[in-house]
């Protein structure tokens, strides 16, 4: 195989522009591997650990856009990397407009309401503020945005009566509408704000599963409910929700936040039930006690918090969901995935494209399986020393800054999480490997066929070596995502992945499977 590569001097990209880069360079006959990444210590790094870091690309930078193919001959990818130039052209001028500057492109648009803004941190508060003074609204998807300029930008908004979403926002559902990453939902009469992008989206995949539907999802960027934050864009969102008529109920979601601020949060949750609509708050791994004294409904894990809306819509009691089928038939699948592990398997790692699926995941395995170790953990104790280097127990979420910059979100392009997922096949103590599949707008074309063959191979390397492997994963998606909800799932559950409905019941079952049953009491009690 021949190696070719080509560097672009302060050519940034956003993640979308470099999948689709590598993507089309990967389509080309003759191609192996090909990536457009831009020049992170990070991406360098991995370029080097695949044998692909050539001398032409000494001295990139992170503003820096490298291309770099893999071919069969000189000739192919001699014709690859000039491809590249012409393809990242015809990128770049895709679209039914394009403007040079942000002052074009508001004149360009004079019905416009909101912005969204991706483009390298260090220039957001200038362009978002512009942004704002013309009165829109902004959807901030970059990241690497100072907590100084996040908090000047919502100040700002707020004294303009106008919402910020982000920095690093993924999701966002507005009048029907998907922002960024997002899944169809059909309409409906609850009302959800979260300072989590992924968990947004598994709410409103469990609702929608169980018949129910969204008026509006608005994101707000995981920092929100910081205390510099003061939860500025949460509580906007709050108020549109309680005075919108179509909204019935609410749903809050977020991981913990600052104790000053989630005062504030349920004080004005208070006023949405005093006003007649009821409220499901869920802080990641939060005390419910306070959600509670507050008369509102705490939920323990994101599906809950779906199907306790839908209970609260209809008046009905909700008792929290363990896994949707009987006790023994989860037990009898369990046994059934675990036949073939040998003594001194007992790991599980979870590899996450979303950040809130991780914690969750933290959360139900840390009270069965002890210590479960993360680059996402607040806990010092339990940080991974190298977020490359999984250690007993481990939840990686592989859309951290440390993966992401310069390089497509693992919910565009699986590259980085399968070539992780190998990586953990070799280790003899993995038992299980546990992802999440995510569906919707923004995300691979086709997920489950990128991680496919990189589940084979892993399974694959621990069969060569006289033990199984067992892969458990939740799809979150719905039957109206462009990639199909029941084709993801089967084409998962045929190359042998253990397919379960929601996030919390993937990790509980691999809880299963990893502890051969042990923990059947503690999950089922």
């Amino acid at each position: 195989m021949v190696v070719r590569a080509i560097i672009q001097k302060n050519a940034y990209r956003d993640s979308v522009f470099l999948m689709n880069l590598s993507r089309r360079l990967g389509e080309m006959d003759g191609v192996g591997k090909a990536h457009a990444l831009m020049g992170t210590p990070t991406n360098i790094r991995l370029l080097k650990e695949d044998g692909l870091l050539v001398p032409e690309l000494e001295g990139a930078g992170p503003n820096d856009l490298l291309v770099v193919v893999e071919a069969a001959s000189d000739d192919v990818a001699d014709a690859a990397v000039k491809a590249a130039t012409s393809t990242a052209t015809a990128l770049r001028d895709a679209g039914e407009r394009a403007f040079p500057s942000t002052a074009a492109a508001l004149e360009g648009s004079p019905g416009a309401n909101l912005a969204l803004i991706s483009i390298p941190g260090p220039f957001v508060r200038r362009e978002a503020m512009r942004v704002l003074d013309e009165g829109l609204n902004v959807f901030l998807f970059s990241d690497n945005v100072s907590l100084e300029d996040e908090v000047a930008l919502k100040q700002r908004a707020k004294e303009k009566g106008l919402i910020v979403i982000g920095p690093g926002a993924g999701t966002a559902i507005v009048g029907g509408t998907a922002i960024a990453f997002a899944n169809s939902i059909r309409p409906g009469p609850v009302g959800i704000v979260g300072a989590s992008g992924t968990g947004i989206q598994e709410i409103t995949v469990q609702l929608h599963r169980r018949g129910g539907g969204i008026t509006h999802a608005i994101g707000t960027g995981g920092r929100d409910l910081y205390r510099d934050v003061g939860g500025i864009s949460f509580l906007t969102g709050m108020d549109a929700l309680i005075a919108d008529k179509d909204t019935k109920v609410l749903v809050l979601v977020s991981k913990p936040a600052h104790p000053e601020v989630e005062a504030l949060v349920l004080e004005r949750a208070r006023a949405a039930k005093a006003a007649g609509k009821p409220v499901i708050v869920h802080f990641i791994g939060g005390d419910p006690v306070a959600v509670e004294a507050a008369g509102l409904v705490p939920a323990a894990t994101l599906e809950d918090a779906a199907a306790a809306a839908l209970a609260l819509l209809h008046g009905k009691e909700h008792s929290p969901i363990i896994f949707s089928a009987p006790r023994d038939e989860v037990m009898a699948m369990a046994r059934q995935a675990q036949d073939g592990l040998i003594d001194g398997q007992t790991d599980i790692r979870g590899l996450f494209s979303g950040g809130t699926l991780c914690g969750e995941a933290l959360l139900v395995l840390g009270p069965v399986l002890g210590p479960v170790r993360s680059n996402a953990t607040k806990n010092p104790a339990l940080k991974l020393a190298d977020p490359n280097v999984s250690e007993g127990n481990t939840c990686v979420d592989l859309g951290e800054e440390e993966f992401t910059q310069g390089r497509p979100h693992p919910m565009i392009d699986h590259t980085l999480r399968c070539q992780r997922l190998v990586q953990e096949a070799r280790d003899p103590a993995t038992a299980v490997i546990l992802l999440d599949v995510v569906l919707g707008y923004g995300s691979s074309e086709d997920p489950a066929g990128s991680l496919i063959p990189a589940i084979q191979e892993a399974k694959a390397i621990a069969a060569a070596e006289g033990r199984s492997l067992v892969v458990v994963a939740s799809v979150c998606g719905t039957d109206l995502d462009p990639q199909d909800l029941a084709s993801q799932e089967a084409a998962l559950r045929e190359a042998g992945v253990v397919v379960l409905p929601s996030n919390a019941q993937a990790a509980r079952m691999a809880a299963l499977i990893a502890t051969r049953g042990d923990a059947e009491k503690i999950i089922f009690g």
